[in-house]
């Protein structure tokens, strides 16, 4: 999921999207392959594939590549890029993110800021790069409920947060308490939930101005005796239903609201069921997962998404919404079809 201002919907998660200081120079090919600013942080260039850095394996060389372990090396590695105007763009494990085989023309973040508290029964204080299916397992095994359907969602805590994930009618938000970020502008604020407005998978992160990333998330959950006994029941309903082990990125799109029939139900209805474009192909066990069968591109992957669009368009009348996230290779974020974030 993504993890940074206008960068991802979850990506892994990740959370905003790129951030593009105030203008857009490439300065990186001025530097050596590997250097490193005053806080020790290196940044590596032009070796990076982010195809490595997604589940779905599509993408090619970031020009800048840095990971951070601490709130305060991506505070650092934010302030570098404002400094040399270097576009960034904050990622988790990238489980909603299409790269482009271009690349990217920026600085890519690499969030392993993954620490756990628990700071009092059932509330947990967590890293925005810990592991969103572990802190649900992990939960569940101390005997606490309202993260049961993290475990089969393959994103980090920031991403989560940021796209508001959810699965079998829980979400994100049902569980947070409060959400540390960092602004654009290098301060660190905590937002309680009672002040944040969540939807159906979007968060007021989404169109933060001012959100450079997502840094550590609070969670209070209830005593349960029953959470672990339903999480197992949803990860094996899981591994029936989805193509676990294959190269997806979850879900494409938003199931439509009002409707009462699911994304992937539609896609099904429209026969599209193994359909191909190239190495990109729709799920044969879920319509609403595109595979990438190996030797896939960008391209094929845009093509199969927007193919599938018209198609189910043309036969239901209905506009699917990508909850999958495209980045530009030049700095810009879109989910294909849209034009924009």
């Amino acid at each position: 999921m993504l993890q940074t201002p206008n960068f991802t919907k979850m990506a892994s998660m990740a959370f905003p999207l790129v951030r593009s200081p105030t203008k857009s120079t490439t300065i990186f090919f001025h530097h050596k392959d590997q250097t490193q600013n005053g806080n020790g942080l290196k940044f590596v260039r032009g070796k990076k594939l982010l195809k490595d850095l997604c589940t779905w394996g599509i993408g090619g060389p970031c020009n800048y590549f840095v990971q951070v372990f601490h709130q305060t090396h991506l505070l650092s590695a934010i302030r570098y890029c404002h400094e040399f105007s270097v576009p960034y763009i904050v990622i988790g494990k990238g489980s909603n993110c299409l790269f482009d085989d271009l690349g990217f023309d920026g600085c890519v973040i690499l969030n392993q800021i993954d620490f756990l508290e628990r700071t009092e029964p059932g509330v947990y204080r967590v890293g925005s790069g810990f592991r969103f299916n572990h802190l649900g397992i992990l939960s569940c095994n101390e005997g606490f409920a309202g993260l049961e359907f993290a475990a089969g969602i393959p994103g980090t805590v920031g991403g989560a947060a940021y796209m508001n994930a959810g699965a079998n009618g829980q979400e994100t938000a049902d569980s947070v308490e409060s959400i540390d970020i960092v602004t654009t502008d290098g301060k660190f604020r905590t937002l309680n939930r009672v002040d944040l407005s969540f939807g159906y998978r979007s968060s007021p992160f989404q169109d933060m101005n001012d959100l450079a990333a997502i840094v550590a998330v609070t969670f209070r959950l209830e005593g349960s005796v029953s959470a672990r006994k339903r999480q197992q029941e949803l990860l094996k309903r899981r591994r029936s239903t989805q193509p676990v082990g294959e190269r997806t990125a979850g879900s494409v799109f938003r199931n439509p609201t009002d409707l009462g029939i699911s994304a992937g139900e539609l896609i099904e209805k429209a026969g599209l069921k193994g359909c191909c474009v190239g190495g990109a192909m729709v799920s044969n066990i879920h319509a609403n997962f595109f595979v990438n069968n190996g030797d896939c591109t960008s391209q094929d992957m845009l093509g199969l998404i927007a193919l599938v669009k018209e198609k189910v368009h043309r036969k239901f009348g209905v506009e699917l919404e990508q909850e999958v996230l495209y980045f530009n290779p030049y700095g810009n974020i879109a989910s294909s079809g849209k034009g924009n974030v």
